[in-house]
Formats: C-alpha cells, sequence, structure tokens
C-alpha cells in the first residue's frame, strides 16, 4: 500500500441555509487503503461522500482524488472514481449480462470488448449462473453484487461505498467484505461509509468518526475501541444459586438477559479478569458453564467520544441525505 494520499480532503464544510452539515472535514486516505467513516444517520457521511464524487459542491476547503481538484476539475475526477450508493441502481426489467453490458457500451467499450468485460465481472462476482436472470428477481444481496459489478467497469482507481451492506443478511454482507478486500488486494482505493463498528473492524485499515459534521477520531477499529471503557466479561454457571453467589462475593454484577445464570464483570484486561473469575469460581466450587468477552458497541464507542449514544446523535443531527438541484454538478 503506497503512503501517497488519493483522497485528499482539508477544511471541507458545506450547510444547507442554517444547516451546517460539513463543519471541517479533514481526511487523508493512501492509495490502496480501505478507509471507513463511520457515524450514525446526520452525520455528514452522505455529504462527504456526495462532495468527494463531485454530486455536491462544497461551500469551503479542499478536496482532490488522486490530486486532483473535486471542484475545480468535476469532469476529471469522474474518470478516477466510481460511487456505489445505499440503494442498488440496477434495471430490474433487464438480466444482470444485459445490465453489465449495457453500462460497458455506455463507458464507451466496444461490442467485443464489453463482453468480455461482462463475462469477467459476472465471474468475479459470482453471478454467472444467474447472469440470464432479470435483476428484478435477485435477492438484495446479489442486486448490491451486481451494483458494484457495474461501478467497476471502468476500472476505476477509487471507490466510494455508501453503506453498501445495509439491510443485507449476514451472509450477503459477508461475501460484499470479501469483494472489497478483494478489491483493495488488487491497488483500489476504497471510501465507504458505514454505521457499524464490526464492519470498519472486519474492513478498514483506518476509521474515521465522524459527528455532528466533523472528525472527532481517526485511528484502526482497536484504536477507537481502546478508547471506549466498556468491555466486559460475562460468566454463565450451571445455575441461578452459583450466579447469585458469585455476585454475592464480589465477582460481578448480574448479567443482562442471562435468565440468572450470569454476572457481567466490568473490564479493560478481559484475560486477567477471567483468570482471576475463574480461580475464585474453582475455589468456590462454582461451575463455569461459559464464558464470553464482549467487546464495545457502536454506542459505547460514541458515548465515550461524544458524550451521547449514536442513536442520539442521529435524532438530533440534520438531514444527511439532502441533494438539491442547484448543487447536483453537471
Amino acid at each position: 500500500m503506497s503512503t501517497r494520499p488519493m483522497i485528499d480532503v482539508a477544511g471541507l464544510t458545506k450547510s444547507y441555509g442554517s444547516n451546517a452539515v460539513l463543519r471541517g472535514v479533514d481526511l487523508a486516505v493512501a492509495q490502496g487503503e480501505i478507509f471507513a467513516l463511520l457515524g450514525p444517520n446526520g452525520a455528514g457521511k452522505t455529504t462527504t461522500v456526495n462532495v468527494l464524487t463531485t454530486l455536491v459542491t462544497p461551500d469551503g476547503g479542499t478536496a482532490r482524488i488522486a490530486g486532483v481538484d473535486v471542484a475545480a476539475h468535476p469532469h476529471r475526477v469522474r474518470r478516477l472514481i466510481s460511487l456505489t450508493g445505499q440503494y442498488a441502481s440496477v434495471d430490474a426489467f433487464q438480466t444482470g449480462r444485459e445490465n453489465l453490458q449495457m453500462m460497458s457500451r455506455l463507458a464507451h467499450l466496444g461490442a467485443r470488448a464489453a463482453r468480455l468485460r461482462t463475462d469477467d465481472l459476472l465471474e468475479q462476482f459470482e453471478l454467472t449462473d444467474a447472469a440470464n436472470r432479470r435483476a428484478g428477481t435477485y435477492s438484495g444481496g446479489m442486486r448490491r453484487r451486481l451494483d458494484l459489478a457495474i461501478s467497476l467497469i471502468a476500472q476505476p482507481p477509487v471507490v466510494f461505498l455508501d453503506e453498501p451492506t445495509t439491510g443485507l443478511d449476514p451472509r450477503s454482507r459477508s461475501q460484499m467484505w470479501d469483494v472489497v478486500r478483494a478489491l483493495a488486494a488488487n491497488g483500489t482505493t476504497i471510501l465507504l461509509t458505514t454505521q457499524y463498528l464490526e464492519e470498519a473492524d472486519q474492513l478498514a485499515d483506518r476509521v474515521a468518526v465522524l459527528d455532528g459534521g466533523t472528525v472527532i477520531a481517526t485511528g484502526t477499529a482497536d484504536d477507537l475501541k481502546a478508547r471506549v471503557t466498556g468491555g466486559r466479561v460475562e460468566i454463565v454457571f450451571t445455575s441461578p444459586a452459583e450466579a447469585h453467589e458469585a455476585v454475592a462475593a464480589g465477582l460481578g454484577t448480574p448479567a443482562v438477559e442471562s435468565d440468572g445464570l450470569g454476572i457481567a464483570i466490568p473490564t479493560d484486561d478481559p484475560a486477567r479478569a477471567i483468570s482471576a473469575a475463574l480461580a475464585e469460581a474453582s475455589a468456590r466450587r462454582l461451575t463455569v458453564a461459559d464464558i464470553a468477552i464482549v467487546r464495545p458497541s457502536l454506542d459505547d464507542v460514541f458515548f465515550a467520544l461524544t458524550g451521547h449514544p449514536a442513536s442520539a446523535a442521529a435524532a438530533a443531527s440534520g438531514t444527511d441525505d439532502i441533494i438539491t438541484k442547484d448543487e447536483v454538478a453537471a
């Protein structure tokens, strides 16, 4: 992975009337990096992506893709990028193959080149068996994969994914993650937005937490979780009486939704907490049925960084998805 910034953002601002959506966003994404913008609805994620993909003109600051200024040279930027939005934008009445071939021709590929590129993408995204079915019959995960395949026809060096797995089942989400990893392994720079800490943890080399239109933290997912003190160990015993005895002995507090069998031990050092708890349980002849390390949730991270949970931020923030006709780039 090169250290050359493919996405370089400094002091980016954007308002709609009195609603300041972006309040000075700073980002730097290296070539070949998977970079995640993490935040609740209304944090400014989609507006940031819309600016970087030339759909919205910023009010202030600078944004460059591979050194090209987004506001000054939008047509040059569009040759370098692709965008997969929050909702799959495929033609439901055409087959998967027809969707890809049509978009290949619109991308100025010749007939033979369009067929070859279509075949390659169908295979890459595991859609060959469904190639001749109407896209309207595809599952949500298949439509998302087809949508992403379409966005990669021109093989752009920078790909933007706006909440690519929202609404997908776990299997489809895992498939999308595999696709994203493969793209990055081949040198594609990827900026994705997500509300899911798990997704950022699984995919991103680095994460920026966006809240109220401002980047409030940047680092790896582990860096962010290290700032949170909400981790805990949960230990389940074979009877409520044993769990009650463990609580009485000061090992922990009753665990939520454990049917009276579990205790919860808040800790920043799970290994030490487990070792001490097992030693005490053994000394008291308590039988441990299960042990789980519970990592901080998205709300835990946001509460630690902002003083409010993500759900509250979403309710309090302004709209993050407004694009007026005057703001859409030609």
